[in-house]
């Protein structure tokens, strides 16, 4: 069985990861990224449209139809916003890009990065964990496939240009994170992988922690 995949969020550091891996898994026939900028970057796999505002999609909607799976990678930090900001960066963008693919797609999977710690009751006192939890709430109930994934530290792929200079300094730390917390720590080809075995052969529940992860992505299927 191949797919045709469709990332956002592909000149970050987790969207980078997630394609370079759907580049290079024969189970991936097309990839379509959806970006704020330039990517920079050629595949014969690849398609890249290049649009600034995710709020309104009508100007490339007709380009999005007949795709099997959404990998949603697109995310921002909430240091320095207030919550009405950070719930308009990242829940109306998040879910007004669902609903679009959510009508174009139905059958799709649509595969959301958020984070560990996220709260899925809406309620609790951090603020972006609330807003996340939101996100997941909604997406979960515009698709039949979708599956939220909750990774915490994450080893970048080789061949990645879009890491942060934090990255870079606490890279180090990761082997070591590995053996001794292995719940908190996964790298992006293992999320790249689980998003894939995900959209092929589907995942056993719809919110998965950074362990959930790791176990998909090691499922061998067609």
């Amino acid at each position: 069985m191949t797919i045709s995949v469709l990332i956002t969020g592909a000149t970050g550091m987790v969207g980078e990861g997630v394609l370079l891996e759907c580049l290079a898994d024969p189970r991936v026939a097309r990839v379509l990224v959806v970006n704020r900028k330039p990517l920079g970057r050629s595949h014969p796999k690849l398609t890249e449209i290049v649009h600034a505002d995710f709020h309104d999609l009508s100007k490339i909607e007709h380009q999005l139809a007949g795709y099997d799976a959404c990998f949603f990678c697109l995310g921002v930090s909430s240091i320095g916003m207030n919550e009405h900001v950070y719930r308009h960066v990242t829940y109306d963008l998040t879910t007004n890009f669902g609903r679009t693919l959510a009508r174009l797609n139905p059958e799709m999977t649509f595969c959301y990065v958020t984070g560990a710690g996220t709260d899925s009751t809406e309620h609790g006192q951090v603020m972006w964990a609330r807003v996340k939890g939101a996100t997941e709430n909604e997406l979960l109930r515009m698709f039949r496939r979708a599956v939220m994934f909750r990774p915490a530290m994450m080893k970048a792929t080789s061949g990645q240009r879009n890491l942060k200079g934090w990255y870079r300094a606490l890279a180090w730390i990761y082997p070591i994170g590995r053996a001794l917390a292995p719940s908190k720590f996964c790298t992006l080809q293992e999320v790249g992988r689980a998003m894939i075995n995900a959209a092929t052969a589907g995942a056993p529940r719809h919110v998965l922690e950074v362990r959930d992860s790791v176990d998909l992505a090691a499922m061998r299927t067609g």
